[in-house]
């Protein structure tokens, strides 16, 4: 697959097959991270993976899916969770731009699974404290994000954003996600 068909189809996923995401993925994810450019070559990202099925279940209640859906359309179902989460730490001692070099690596370790056919969905909408405790997360260390991982048993894809539409994401019929964009002319100026 090409780079631009992955940055086309590697969408957010909220339903998943109950298989578990294989150790090869997870390295691919942690070595994503390690490549990942960095102001100053700081390298102040950092993670926690939580695999084992009793602590993702522990992490479940702490997260929030979709939050343009209903949560009975939105939140997975108990045969839909996710089997690998992943929490996106910040070492606050480290000088320089975290929020940029979390939202680079965090492209690159969902780019670096769906590589493999493993879907994402990247959450900030989180239970910080719980999460930080629950996982053993201490100063410096800060909690910014929890990216949930698995093989996805639906669709996203991108679909043209019309008055009627707006930038809110919507399933179809079948429960798959479309997700509307502007169009290249709406986002960028070629001078």
């Amino acid at each position: 697959m090409s780079v631009m068909e992955s940055l086309a189809t590697r969408r957010t996923y909220r339903r998943f097959a109950q298989r578990p995401v294989p150790r090869d993925v997870v390295e691919d994810i942690v070595e994503a991270l390690r490549l990942s450019s960095c102001g100053a070559n700081r390298q102040a990202v950092r993670l926690v993976v939580v695999q084992s099925p009793e602590l993702v279940a522990k992490v479940q209640p702490l997260v929030k899916w979709a939050a343009y859906l209903p949560p009975e359309q939105g939140t997975p179902k108990a045969e839909e969770l996710p089997t690998l989460y992943v929490a996106v730490v910040q070492d606050s001692s480290i000088p320089g731009d975290l929020a940029t070099d979390t939202g680079i690596a965090l492209a690159n370790m969902t780019l670096a699974a769906w590589d493999k056919g493993v879907g994402s969905c990247i959450m900030g909408a989180i239970n910080k404290p719980e999460l930080t405790k629950l996982l053993g997360i201490t100063e410096p260390e800060k909690l910014a994000f929890m990216i949930a991982f698995g093989y996805p048993t639906h669709s996203s894809a991108v679909v043209p954003m019309t008055p009627d539409t707006g930038v809110k994401y919507y399933l179809d019929d079948q429960r798959n996600y479309c997700v509307p964009k502007r169009s290249a002319e709406e986002i960028a100026r070629i001078l």
